[in-house]
């Protein structure tokens, strides 16, 4: 027991990092592909959340970098908030992380939506049926309504 205990506490503290990754190669993979094509960067943020091309440019002109103008969308959507709410958290707490910015907008930590965020299983661009593709109701499933034949408390068809 004593041998497994370090090799435990190693294993989790190279874990840690492993995971917070996940959002940090997401938003590195967004800031090449913006960097590649700024204008078809901004051309596809506004097509995946329904904002005019011009507010993506403006929150664009006020934030850190490209991937931070996805996440001010994205977190937007997360939240049910528009994207002014979500710059005025982003200007309050930049520096603490996406983290810190989706709790003050109310996504709690354990929810799906936070759990999504922190592995970096979200969607940029063309995509089809993933997670964070930004369709659906936030809960995992198909969007409200849209679940098709009803099987009746999990019988088979």
């Amino acid at each position: 027991m004593r041998k497994l205990l370090p090799v435990l506490l190693v294993s989790l503290l190279c874990a840690g990092p492993a995971l917070a990754n996940g959002l940090n190669d997401f938003l590195n993979h967004v800031n090449i592909q913006a960097q590649t094509d700024l204008n078809h960067f901004t051309a596809q943020v506004s097509a995946q959340f329904g904002v005019p091309q011009a507010q993506v440019r403006l929150v664009l002109g006020q934030v850190s970098s490209p991937a931070d103008a996805f996440m001010v969308f994205q977190l937007g959507q997360m939240s049910n908030r528009p994207p002014n709410e979500v710059m005025q958290v982003y200007q309050d707490n930049r520096g603490r992380g996406w983290g810190v910015i989706a709790q003050r907008l109310g996504i709690r930590p354990g929810s799906p939506e936070f759990h999504a965020l922190k592995r970096g299983d979200l969607q940029y661009g063309p995509g089809g049926g993933g997670p964070g593709n930004g369709r659906g109701n936030g809960r995992g499933g198909p969007p409200f309504g849209d679940d098709g034949p009803g099987r009746g408390h999990g019988r088979p068809f």
